[in-house]
């Protein structure tokens, strides 16, 4: 049989009646023992293959979610305006988690409780990784990166009135709920043993408590369906550590702040 001209024993060798080629074998030194003869080496060639990989992954999750989200001037979707509730929520949310970031990044590094230490970590992970989420969907959408002019949860005009006693306006509010003071953040910076950790439940909860109304209302009023998705799950996930921080909170003989 020919394959082009070429005879099937031309490219398809027998090794057992082939011999050997010329010359040494091909080098085989990452495929040895590693350190301590654990087991073999990972291959020299395998990490930048995994990079090349991790970064064509992620470069067709961002054409996902700009397919989902819609990119300006995309005729698929419609980009979310300036005083939306997509925008909004973006906006307002990136603040309010950058401070829970600051202060569990904060207690990670200052507490001596391998318990409290996992806590803040698990905080400072995971809203980070929130930020850069909505930080992406307001660049996509040629949005601002924070709200405008000082003032939170005008998005929430809706619900202020019905939820607040009236106390809000349409114009929003120059503070949002939990977030704590200037005064609140120098407690925590000069605390240390247990009463950090004390003060960093207190806080943490009361900031976890008072997003709730912006994930509620963020989670049922959106238009984007991944903002919708994204608001539910903070709610979820903030709801059982909220819990878990009570628990944590009274083992130690504290006792939650008021919102």
């Amino acid at each position: 049989m020919t394959l082009g001209g070429v005879s099937a024993s031309a490219v398809s060798p027998d090794p057992e009646t082939e011999p050997p080629p010329d010359g040494p074998p091909p080098a085989v030194d990452d495929q040895g023992p590693g350190p301590g003869g654990e087991g073999p080496r990972e291959p020299r060639w395998a990490r930048p293959l995994v990079a090349v990989v991790a970064a064509v992954g992620l470069l067709l999750l961002g054409a996902a979610a700009g397919l989902l989200i819609g990119l300006p001037g995309s005729s698929s979707t419609t980009t979310p305006a300036a005083d939306s509730v997509d925008v909004g929520f973006a906006q307002d949310m990136t603040v309010h988690h950058e401070q829970a970031v600051q202060m569990a990044a904060w207690e990670r590094d200052h507490t001596t409780d391998p318990v409290l230490h996992q806590l803040a970590y698990d905080i400072e992970s995971t809203q980070t990784q929130q930020i850069g989420r909505m930080q992406g969907w307001l660049g996509l959408w040629g949005q601002a990166s924070l709200p405008v002019g000082g003032h939170h949860m005008a998005w929430m005009s809706g619900a202020m009135s019905h939820d607040h006693g009236g106390s809000m306006t349409s114009g929003g509010v120059a503070t949002m709920p939990g977030m704590a003071s200037d005064e609140d953040l120098k407690r925590l910076r000069a605390a240390t043993g247990k009463d950090l950790d004390v003060l960093f439940l207190q806080l943490m909860l009361r900031h976890h408590e008072g997003g709730t109304s912006m994930l509620q209302y963020a989670a049922q009023h959106a238009d984007v369906p991944e903002v919708r998705n994204l608001a539910s799950q903070m709610l979820s996930s903030q709801t059982s550590e909220a819990a878990y921080m009570k628990q944590l909170l009274a083992q130690r003989g504290g006792q939650p702040l008021p919102l």
